[in-house]
């Protein structure tokens, strides 16, 4: 059974999946409020969400390898994270994910946990 990981290309597929939601959140206006709680550059943030995409879609725990337990809501709480914050990084989730993923069926199994995840987040 091939994973989420395999499917979505394996590291060269999520890195470019990363790199085009990070270009989404950075240059649509309609993602300002997302933008604004992340620093100014972005490397390092999209670095992060490659390394925990990676373990958590099937592959290399690299993440976890490399900064410990994810504890996602815990690391973000210096970030006002209302929902609008939410909803526009969905929206660049969603378009990276409608543009680099050709999966049909990847997407049913992955966006609704991603989704859930992304409102998890919520802390204002």
């Amino acid at each position: 059974m091939m994973t989420p990981y395999s499917r979505m290309g394996g590291e060269a597929g999520i890195r470019r999946f990363t790199q085009r939601f990070y270009t989404l959140m950075d240059t649509l206006p309609e993602a300002a409020a997302c933008r604004a709680v992340h620093p100014p550059d972005l490397t390092h943030a999209g670095q992060r969400l490659f390394e925990y995409l990676s373990g958590w879609l099937g592959g290399p725990p690299l993440y976890v390898e490399r900064h410990g337990s994810p504890m996602l809501r815990r690391r973000h709480l210096h970030a006002p994270i209302g929902a609008e914050e939410v909803r526009r990084w969905l929206l660049c989730f969603h378009r990276a994910w409608d543009e680099q993923v050709k999966d049909a069926a990847l997407g049913h199994d992955v966006l609704p946990r991603i989704d859930k995840l992304a409102r998890h987040m919520q802390n204002q």
